[in-house]
C-alpha cells in the first residue's frame, strides 16, 4: 500500500516505483486527504483520518492485512497505520521520513505559519481557491514538468494542503516507536534538504529490529535518482515481506 508525501499525489510520488514493485507484489496506491483525486472534506486534515482512510479502502477490497510503504508524510501515515490498525499491518516500509518534525524555533515558526493560512483557507471563496490551483497549474507547465504532473498538482485542494502541513508539524511518535512489533524497513535519503537525515536516523533507531537501507540522495530520490532508488525500495519491501512470512501467525493477503 503506497502511501505518498505532503504536496504529491500517488502518481507523482511513486510513478517510477510501479512496473518494478509490480513485479512482486500487488500494489495499490491512493490519494490522500485534499490531494489530487483523494477525498474532500469540511473537516480540518488529520494524519489519523488518513490512516483510517486505508483501512476503509482495504475493506472495500477485501484485503485483510498489507505493507504499507510511506514516503516522508506518507511515512507519518504508515506509522499511525500501525498504532491504530495493529492488526492489519503486516510490516512497514518507511522511506525519507521521520518521527518528529519540529525541534528549532524556525521549525515552529513555519509550521505555526501554516497553521495560520490554512485557518485563513477555510475562509478563502472557493473561486479563489480555484484561481489558486488555475495559477498553480499554469506556472508549472512553463517549467521543466509535463502535463500530466502539472495537472495534477493543479487538483489539490489548497486548504486541506495547508492543513496537512500544520499536522506535520504537530505529528511525534518517538514515545511509541519502541513499541512498533513488526517487521520494519527504512529508507533513508542521507543527502536530504527537508527531513533531516538525523531525523531519519532515530527513526531506524528507535524501531527494534528496523531494518536500514540508504542511498545518498536528497527527498526527491524517489525519481531523480530512481534507477538506484527504486531497487533499494523493491528490497527494503521484500525484506519486509520475508520476515513478515517467518513471524508465527501471519496470515493474509500476498
Amino acid at each position: 500500500m503506497l502511501l505518498h508525501g505532503w504536496t504529491a499525489t500517488a502518481d507523482l510520488n511513486f510513478y517510477m516505483c510501479y512496473e518494478e514493485l509490480g513485479k512482486h507484489f500487488r500494489v495499490i496506491a491512493i490519494d490522500h486527504r485534499g490531494h489530487g483525486r483523494g477525498i474532500r472534506s469540511s473537516q480540518t486534515f488529520r494524519l489519523s483520518d488518513c490512516a483510517d482512510d486505508v483501512a476503509a479502502l482495504m475493506d472495500q477490497l477485501d484485503i485483510a492485512t498489507f505493507i504499507p510503504v510511506g514516503y516522508s508524510m506518507g511515512g507519518t501515515i504508515a506509522q499511525l497505520m500501525w498504532k491504530r490498525h495493529e492488526h492489519r499491518v503486516r510490516g512497514l516500509v518507511l522511506a525519507a521520513t521521520a518521527g518528529h518534525w519540529v525541534t528549532s524555533r524556525k521549525e515552529q515558526f513555519m509550521f505555526a505559519l501554516l497553521t495560520g493560512i490554512g485557518g485563513l483557507a477555510r475562509i478563502t471563496p472557493p473561486s479563489v481557491q480555484q484561481a489558486i490551483s488555475d495559477r498553480m497549474y499554469l506556472s508549472r507547465k512553463t517549467m521543466t514538468w509535463e502535463p500530466w504532473a502539472a495537472q495534477q498538482i493543479a487538483s489539490h485542494d489548497w486548504r486541506s494542503i495547508l492543513e496537512a502541513g500544520s499536522a506535520l508539524g504537530h505529528f511525534d511518535s518517538r514515545k511509541w516507536l519502541p513499541d512498533i512489533d513488526v517487521p520494519t524497513s527504512v529508507v533513508m535519503t542521507t543527502e536530504d534538504q527537508v527531513v533531516a537525515p538525523r531525523r531519519q536516523r532515530l527513526l531506524g533507531s528507535l524501531i527494534p529490529h528496523a531494518r536500514i537501507f540508504e542511498i545518498d540522495g536528497n527527498h526527491d530520490a524517489v525519481y531523480a535518482r530512481s534507477s538506484e532508488f527504486v531497487p533499494l525500495l523493491v528490497n527494503a519491501c521484500l525484506a519486509v515481506h520475508h520476515d513478515a512470512l517467518n513471524r508465527p501467525g501471519i496470515l493474509g493477503d500476498v
